[in-house]
């Protein structure tokens, strides 16, 4: 795939965009790149609504009222407000990668790592990248608890090129969000840790096409259907 799918949709007329699926998402947070990455892995077409978090609109607040990216909303109605079930809708309706696992060992294993990924490790790097949000001094105990799961990640890299084995796969694109963010906190210590393998993994995805693609920059998403000056 040359382009995203989720991108083309801007050069579809307006009655084709109302039988696409609605995404609610915001570029930089984690869980909205991977549910992007997984739909981009699916070939399957969205309209891409970029949230402005400041001002969410209410149409995905009636959708999903607890208010958090990535929401996507079907043709039919349905609403799919997690990443992870977003990622396991696109890729169980279309995986010309082979990004799922078939296998069900490899599926437990995958499903532990982020498991572990979504709940720890998500807890001390939000604490290492935001010490004060938790009336902390600084973030350096969670750092470190953070690292030690960086390094399970490491020892799995020294085997094979991605997480998912030989190719990149769910595993890949459901971590590697929160792994650069925890990178990009401090990327000077990041670059002079232990981990050389985990280190060309997640550089290799940032220089992909997929993450070029998921990234894009969307102007914040504006409900014309409102009157004027309606605050979202």
């Amino acid at each position: 795939m040359t382009q995203s799918a989720m991108t083309s949709t801007q050069k579809l007329p307006a009655m084709a965009k109302a039988l696409l699926p609605v995404l609610y998402s915001f570029r930089r947070c984690p869980y909205a790149m991977r549910a992007r990455l997984a739909l981009y892995a699916s070939g399957i077409a969205v309209e891409h609504r970029e949230v402005e978090l400041k001002n969410k609109p209410v149409c995905m607040l009636a959708a999903s009222p607890k208010g958090t990216v990535p929401v996507l909303v079907l043709a039919d109605g349905q609403v799919i407000d997690e990443s992870l079930d977003i990622m396991r809708w696109a890729l169980q309706a279309q995986d010309p990668l082979h990004w799922w696992p078939n296998d069900p060992l490899r599926l437990a294993a995958t499903m532990a790592l982020i498991e572990e990924n979504d709940g720890p490790f998500k807890y001390a790097l939000d604490r290492y990248k935001y010490p004060h949000r938790f009336g902390l001094a600084d973030g350096m105990d969670w750092r470190d608890a953070g690292a030690k799961y960086l390094l399970r990640l490491e020892a799995v890299l020294v085997n094979q090129p991605q997480l998912a084995g030989e190719r990149q796969g769910l595993c890949d694109a459901a971590l590697a969000p929160f792994v650069r963010q925890f990178a990009h906190t401090d990327k000077a210590w990041f670059a002079a840790q232990p981990w050389p393998h985990l280190a060309h993994w997640l550089a290799e995805f940032e220089a992909s096409a997929a993450f070029a693609v998921i990234m894009h920059k969307h102007n914040p998403w504006i409900d014309t259907s409102l009157p004027a000056g309606t605050i979202q």
